[in-house]
């Protein structure tokens, strides 16, 4: 682990937590656009976040420390998820130190902290929404672990870095197995990031609410934090999915700055598109029932199995 490396790796994760609200703005944009409704600006996530950064913060009578340290540690798990996840290169030596299983428990980490800051107040939304989440989560990561294993299955390993700089090697082909895969994680990333058919991250209706539900009682900083990470949340899992299944434009090696600059423009091209697609099947999409959604995440675990079970026959 050179110098070198270590500084285009935290240049790569800096980048990566300055673009997720970047994201989180265009994904916006796209639906604002698609309903024929007034776009934001694409900066309104950094000016939200700025002014709420700006606020005192208040806080409920019997919230305890562990209230006040979700949103760091929740903000934290995010950040290290972004060093595992290869955005640039696929070079970058603090990805080298851990595989999809640490990264999916990084994201379960998070998931149960903010779970128990729901809680932790006492009121009846936020135990709801903390329900709710546990068990949106509890169908997912299965769903995710086997799309990963997909991929691993025809490269040969469970790093992240190493399947996308295996199958940049491969020719452009269409893999049956990445395919039940693809649809397989799609599915998963709407329902791990509170988006439209299993939750609405604008709805204000107590009821319907998941992820919302959760954060009721956070304000100021906190709050800033928490739609921080879960901005960098979906950013995340879109790189998970471009280093799955649209690795090419990458860069192989972390030398320097000069390495990092070419890989720049193929992702924000990618970014743009996945933007644009997430927009689409929201527009299109009506929120479920809040028991369709394991009906929902059924399908997506069926489908990863399918991945790997097309994938194990053509093998042999």
């Amino acid at each position: 682990m050179t110098a070198s490396g270590v500084f285009v790796q935290l240049l790569a994760v800096l980048l990566s937590v300055l673009l997720a609200p970047l994201f989180s703005g265009w994904v916006m944009q796209c639906r604002a656009w698609l309903s024929n409704r007034s776009a934001p600006p694409l900066w309104q996530p950094y000016a939200r976040i700025a002014k709420l950064l700006r606020k005192d913060a208040v806080l409920a009578t019997d919230a305890t420390a562990l209230f006040r340290a979700v949103p760091y540690i929740v903000f934290g798990s995010m950040v290290a998820a972004a060093a595992i996840i290869p955005s640039l290169s696929t070079d970058l030596p603090f990805a080298q130190a851990a595989d999809v299983i640490a990264l999916v428990g990084l994201f379960a980490l998070a998931r149960v902290f903010i779970a128990l800051a729901g809680m932790d107040i006492g009121t009846a939304f936020g135990t709801l929404g903390s329900r709710r989440e546990m068990l949106v989560g509890f169908l997912a990561e299965p769903a995710l672990l086997m799309v990963v294993f997909t991929s691993s299955l025809i490269t040969g390993s469970t790093l992240l870095p190493t399947i996308a700089e295996a199958l940049q090697s491969h020719q452009l082909a269409l893999h049956a197995s990445l395919a039940f895969a693809a649809v397989a994680f799609v599915m998963v990333l709407l329902a791990e990031n509170a988006r439209i058919p299993v939750d609405n991250p604008t709805t204000h209706l107590e009821l319907t609410m998941i992820h919302e539900a959760m954060v009721l009682e956070y304000s100021a900083r906190h709050l800033a934090l928490i739609e921080w990470a879960s901005s960098l949340k979906l950013f995340n899992y879109a790189c998970i999915g471009f280093a799955l299944f649209l690795p090419w434009g990458m860069a192989n090696r972390a030398d320097g700055l000069l390495w990092l600059l070419p890989a720049l423009p193929p992702l924000l091209l990618k970014l743009a598109a996945a933007g644009l697609g997430i927009a689409l099947i929201e527009t299109l999409s009506a929120k479920l029932r809040i028991f369709r959604a394991p009906e929902f995440l059924a399908t997506a675990f069926l489908l990863a199995v399918l991945g790997v079970l097309v994938r194990l026959m053509l093998a042999h």
